[in-house]
């Protein structure tokens, strides 16, 4: 995502000049589309991924089920074609754009247009018609499917240590003691019982 970012940013740049070098935007649009093929991709297999953590959680979460879809012509078209014809058609929609992307100082077609749609299962209705609760149980939801996505690719303990590396504070919670057993010596564990707090020698 980064290298994609970087790589509008220099198509961009070049597009400020007046007379700017189709050769040059050629190489360029060939980088981004590239790029920008597989951020779309590797974006939608997350998605899949996540989705059916979602499904499997189910009934079985505190929290109300979504449903989740990405909502960009480009992941889309990734479902069904080969990722390189996928390339062409980005890098002539590039091209084709360049006067009007010039005049907007941006890019305006790409995976960094697509939007997350999310369904509130409960009710089958999109998640911005439900209500602020609704909502927020929705997200927590989702940040909670996507850490057992995550533990699950890459363990356990691999997530610990990266957010060890983030040299923040940070707060997770959990009913299986065993979960943590990891961290033992490393952070702090506090249990909770009856609506109190005590320190876990």
């Amino acid at each position: 995502m980064s290298a994609l970012d970087r790589s509008l940013r220099s198509r961009n740049r070049l597009l400020e000049v007046r007379n700017y070098d189709d050769h040059w935007c050629d190489a360029i649009e060939r980088e981004t589309a590239e790029l920008a093929v597989a951020v779309a991709a590797t974006r939608g297999q997350t998605a899949v991924k996540l989705a059916a953590m979602l499904s499997a959680r189910g009934e079985a979460s505190a929290f109300p089920s979504a449903q989740i879809m990405l909502d960009g012509w480009m992941e889309n078209a990734l479902l069904s074609e080969p990722a390189t014809s996928v390339e062409d058609r980005y890098r002539e929609i590039l091209r084709d754009s360049r006067a009007r992307d010039a005049a907007a100082g941006r890019t305006l077609d790409g995976p960094h247009l697509t939007d997350l749609q999310v369904i509130f299962a409960p009710k089958n209705m999109p998640a911005r018609d439900a209500s602020t609760g609704e909502q927020k149980a929705l997200l927590i939801g989702l940040v909670l499917a996507h850490a057992s996505l995550v533990a699950e690719m890459i363990g356990i303990r691999a997530l610990f240590d990266e957010l060890a590396r983030l040299g923040a504070q940070v707060w997770m919670t959990g009913a299986d003691p065993a979960a943590f057993a990891d961290i033992v010596g490393s952070g702090e564990i506090f249990n909770v019982d009856a609506g109190k707090i005590s320190r876990r020698v």
